[in-house]
C-alpha cells in the first residue's frame, strides 16, 4: 500500500502547506545556482574580452611603433641619399622609391605585421644599395685624392720644367741678343772733309762742292761676311737732312728712312776703310751730324763742326 507522502497531524489533518514550501525552496535553490553560473561565465567572458582588447591594443601599439620606425628609417635614408649630391639616374630612382614608400605609409590606414615586414625588407634593400654607393663614392674619393696629389706633383714638375725652359729660353734669347749685338758692324774714326769742284780739300765749307765722309768699318769675327750697303745720313746745322732730288730711302725697323748717299763694300771680317761722297751746294758753317747705317742698324755716329 502506497505510503502517504503527506504527513497527517491528528489535530491539523494533512500538512499541505509544508509541502509547497519545500518545492519553492528547491526552485529558489536552482535559480541561485543558475545565476551563480551565469555570473561566473559573464566574469570569465569579461576577463577574456579585457585580455583580448588589451592584447589588441598592445599589438596595435607595437605595429604603430614598427610603422614609425620604418618611416623614420625611410626619412633617414632619403636624407642620406639627398646628401650624396650625385647627378646619377640610379640614385635618383632609389630616392624616388624611398619617397614613394613614405607617401604610402602616410596614406595607409590599415596595416598588419606582414605588410610592415615587407616595408622593413624594402628599407633594408634601399639601405644596402645606399651603402654600396657610399663605398663606391669613398673609393672614387680616394682615387680622386690620389689623382689630385699626382696632378699637383705633376704640375709642380711641369712648373719647374717650364721655369727651367723659360730660364733657358731667356738665357738663349740673351745669348742670341748678345750674339746679334756682337755681330753688328761698327764704324770708327768718322771724319768729314770739304772738297771744292776740283776735289781739293778746303777749310771753308761754304765753298765746298762735295762732302767726303771717311771712316773705318771695324773687324768683327761674329759678323756675317759678304757685300754690305752702307747708308750715310748728313744733317745740316739748321736740322735738315742733306739729300738728292730723288730723296732715296732705306728700310729701318719697318719704316722708310731718307739718306744722303750710300756705298757697297765687301766685308770679310777685317777692317775696311771707306769713303762716301755727297755732292751738293749751299753748305753753311756749323755743326753737322753724321750717321752710318747698314743691315737695319746704326753702326756709327758723330758730330763735326765745320767753318
Amino acid at each position: 500500500m502506497e505510503e502517504n507522502k503527506y504527513e497527517y497531524d491528528p489535530e491539523e489533518g494533512y500538512d499541505y502547506e509544508n509541502e509547497e514550501n519545500d518545492a519553492v525552496k528547491k526552485s529558489l535553490r536552482g535559480y541561485r545556482i543558475v545565476v551563480i553560473l551565469l555570473a561566473i561565465i559573464l566574469a570569465g567572458l569579461s576577463i577574456l574580452y579585457f585580455n583580448l582588447n588589451r592584447q589588441q591594443q598592445e599589438d596595435y601599439a607595437l605595429l604603430q611603433a614598427d610603422r614609425d620606425t620604418i618611416q623614420n628609417n625611410l626619412t633617414s635614408l632619403i636624407n642620406e641619399y639627398d646628401n650624396l649630391k650625385y647627378q646619377n639616374d640610379t640614385i635618383a630612382a632609389q630616392l624616388e622609391k624611398a619617397n614613394e614608400m613614405v607617401r604610402q605609409l602616410k596614406r595607409e590606414r590599415r596595416f598588419n605585421y606582414n605588410k610592415l615586414k615587407q616595408y622593413q625588407k624594402e628599407v633594408g634593400t634601399l639601405r644596402a644599395v645606399m651603402k654600396n654607393y657610399l663605398r663606391q663614392i669613398d673609393s672614387l674619393n680616394t682615387i680622386n685624392k690620389k689623382v689630385i696629389g699626382e696632378n699637383v706633383s705633376l704640375r709642380k714638375e711641369i712648373s719647374t720644367a717650364n721655369l727651367r725652359a723659360d730660364v733657358a729660353e731667356e738665357r738663349a734669347s740673351e745669348l742670341q741678343n748678345k750674339v746679334a749685338q756682337g755681330s753688328v758692324l761698327r764704324a770708327r774714326d768718322i771724319a768729314m772733309i770739304a772738297l771744292n769742284a776740283n776735289d781739293k780739300m778746303i777749310t771753308r765749307v761754304k765753298n765746298a762742292a762735295t762732302l767726303r765722309i771717311d771712316f773705318t768699318v771695324a773687324a768683327n769675327e761674329l759678323a756675317q761676311t759678304g757685300n754690305r750697303t752702307i747708308y750715310l745720313c748728313i744733317t745740316s746745322p739748321d736740322g735738315y737732312l742733306l739729300s738728292t732730288d730723288a730723296m732715296p730711302t732705306f728700310d729701318f725697323h719697318g719704316s722708310r728712312k731718307g739718306y744722303s748717299a750710300s756705298r757697297e763694300i765687301d766685308y770679310q771680317n777685317e777692317d775696311v776703310d771707306v769713303s762716301i761722297f755727297y755732292k751738293g751746294s749751299g753748305f753753311i758753317p756749323g755743326t753737322y751730324k753724321i750717321e752710318l747705317y747698314t743691315g737695319g742698324n746704326l753702326i756709327g755716329s758723330t758730330e763735326i763742326a765745320m767753318r
